[in-house]
């Protein structure tokens, strides 16, 4: 049913808590598994003070950061579960990312956490979630994650 599910990670353990529903799924069905990042251009290094080298290395640690996190995340799946995963990076604004890489790679399945954020705040700044459940032509899986005290 789910040849290929997308799990979409911002690098927060709200988020990482889409990857027990979609372990389960992805072994119950055999599904190929991506981890998909999206870099957002506010999560990039900006130039203040810094030369054009300065920014472009920057953004390449910040890069190399993300991309060292997936692949923890892919590893801890291999080793704990024998699952093996992709891993994805993109460049954008996340909502219309995640629906493009999903359109564009044969994604039959988006699974993607909420961070809960109601009211005024997500009146401002909307919710990732939302719109990809909203504008997706692919079946999406959306959790409301569990906040624990610390």
């Amino acid at each position: 049913m789910f040849k290929k599910i997308l799990a979409c990670l911002d690098g927060s353990k709200l988020a990482e808590q889409i990857l027990h529903c979609v372990l389960e799924l992805a072994l119950h069905f055999n599904s190929q598994v991506v981890l998909l990042y999206v870099i957002a251009p506010t999560d990039l290094p900006t130039a203040s003070g810094i030369g054009t080298r300065g920014l472009i290395e920057k953004q390449v640690r910040a890069e190399a950061e993300v991309k060292a996190y997936l692949h923890g995340l892919a590893e801890k799946l291999l080793r704990e579960h024998g699952l093996w995963v992709e891993i994805a990076t993109e460049k954008g604004a996340a909502e219309k990312t995640i629906i493009n890489y999903g359109t564009r790679n044969a994604v039959n399945l988006i699974a993607i956490a909420t961070h809960g954020e109601g009211g005024l705040k997500r009146l401002v700044f909307g919710s990732v979630a939302d719109f990809v459940l909203r504008n997706s032509s692919i079946p999406v899986l959306v959790i409301r994650p569990v906040v624990r005290d610390m």
